[in-house]
């Protein structure tokens, strides 16, 4: 099997673990930065063109796409999917976890366990917006954030209404979420390969922060899951479409709720705690997959919207 992987750095941990486990495999794999890559699109011929040259024909793309490139890099693999290639993760279910608002509305349509959260547009909005969520403390998130960068966590009621008014000074989206306090600063991983959980990780804030990223300094120790937070996390997978996945969940007094959705989870952390080979298991799913493809039966229809 021939297998691009698209990914901006090739030494990247995950980006290397995925080329080793599809080599020991016995696969092909070129890595490509979709940055590099433009587009031929025309009824006939379509192609895909990488610094000067045509790429060949792959059976399978797996996508690495970093979301500060989402707009680009999802157009790339709309047109290997366009070309007939099978991607890991399609383009449409990536750029839907990707929209923070649109992924906590699917989320909350399918009735799964989320923090209250609140969304608007003016500064006169704010004090309601506050109470709608159960006043302070509470949670402001930039719709643009990724590992804890942009999220902030307001102790008071003057607090949250400076930040969301700065922030909306400088015309930027946010939302505004209950604060978990019952989570103590920790939130569980759970990786989702197909319909099965086959890693999870507890994550543990440092002393200070609130934050349990393990970029922001946060530790890492494996977990037991609930039967309901299983239930959850492969609830809050399929209902973005997504075959591979990080689903990111606090425990709460009202139970397992969901905080996001990753297309792209990094496989360092979850592979060094729990000592499993997560990437040979998205490789042998993807054989799996492929072989589906390539027979032409019919795949499940992904995601709700």
């Amino acid at each position: 099997m021939k297998i691009a992987i698209l990914s901006r750095n090739a030494e990247l941990y995950s980006t290397k673990r995925l080329v080793e486990a599809a080599t020991h495999a016995g696969h092909e794999v070129r890595v490509l930065d979709p940055l590099m890559c433009y587009m031929n699109i025309n009824r006939s011929n379509s192609s895909i063109h990488y610094k000067g040259d045509v790429l060949e024909r792959f059976d399978a793309v797996i996508p690495r796409i970093g979301a500060s490139i989402t707009f680009y890099g999802t157009a790339v693999l709309r047109q290997f999917e366009m070309m007939g290639v099978y991607s890991l993760n399609e383009s449409v279910a990536i750029g839907r976890a990707r929209d923070k608002l649109r992924s906590l509305q699917l989320l909350a349509r399918q009735g799964i366990g989320l923090p209250i959260t609140g969304f608007a547009d003016k500064p006169g909005d704010i004090p309601d917006l506050i109470d709608m969520v159960g006043g302070a403390p509470l949670v402001i998130k930039l719709l643009e954030g990724t590992q804890g960068i942009g999220v902030v966590l307001a102790e008071t009621r003057t607090a949250a209404e400076s930040v969301i008014d700065a922030f909306m000074g400088l015309n930027a989206h946010i939302l505004v979420q209950e604060y978990i306090r019952e989570a103590n600063g920790a939130d569980i991983r759970c990786f989702v390969v197909g319909d099965k959980i086959v890693a999870s990780m507890k994550r543990q804030a440092k002393a200070g922060e609130f934050r349990s990223n393990l970029h922001r300094g946060g530790s890492a120790t494996k977990i037991t899951l609930t039967p309901e937070e299983r239930k959850t996390a492969l609830a809050a997978a399929q209902t973005m479409g997504l075959d591979v996945a990080g689903v990111d969940l606090l425990r709460s007094n009202h139970g397992p709720v969901v905080m996001e959705v990753n297309s792209s989870p990094g496989l360092e952390g979850i592979e060094t705690t729990t000592e499993k080979d997560v990437a040979g298991m998205i490789i042998r799913y993807l054989e799996k997959k492929v072989a589906s493809h390539q027979s032409k039966k019919p795949l499940k229809t992904k995601g709700t919207g």
